[in-house]
């Protein structure tokens, strides 16, 4: 009786893993089949000792199932072969980022200096906050000292300042 119910655990168990090596690897289906066979033969195994043994089974295999399912996919992004399949955010540097639109607003009226040329978008630098700005008019050089003279969204405009 025991070593029955141990292989019917084995069994679903087994099948649990086939169905995820089943999303790696291409087996047209084999793979699936294989794993419902093992399913319904590790069930099949609960029911030979009883009605009510069967369907704690049927229990365990729900339970199971899932189970394996997420302690798979969990494990799966901290090994090697994971982190080479799966993508990762972008990396970003302290000022990289856009920032929200309130701090944004309190942009107004600061000055900065143009990183890029602003053609009429380019980058530009506002006490080591790197940020993507819009030329009011034209195109302004590398170097020049500009103020933010409107916010919208996150959208800065700047004008450049006469003193330069």
């Amino acid at each position: 009786m025991w070593f029955a119910i141990i292989l019917g655990i084995f069994l679903i168990m087994l099948a649990a893993f086939m169905l995820v090596i089943e999303i790696f690897v291409p087996s047209f289906g084999v793979l699936t089949f294989c794993a419902l066979a093992s399913l319904a033969g590790g069930i099949w195994l609960f029911f030979q000792q009883g009605p009510a043994v069967g369907w704690i089974g049927v229990g365990i295999a729900i339970v199971v199932v899932p189970i394996v399912w997420v302690i798979t996919y969990r494990m799966f992004s901290k090994t090697r072969f994971g982190k080479g399949v799966t993508l990762q955010g972008p990396k970003r540097h302290k000022g990289d980022a856009i920032p929200d639109t309130p701090e944004l607003a309190e942009m107004l009226g600061q000055n900065g200096v143009v990183i890029s040329p602003l053609r009429p978008v380019g980058m530009c630098d506002f006490q080591g906050q790197r940020l993507e700005c819009v030329a009011e008019t034209g195109f302004i050089e590398k170097g020049k000292t500009i103020t933010v003279i409107q916010v919208e969204g996150t959208q800065l405009t700047v004008r450049l300042l006469n003193n330069n």
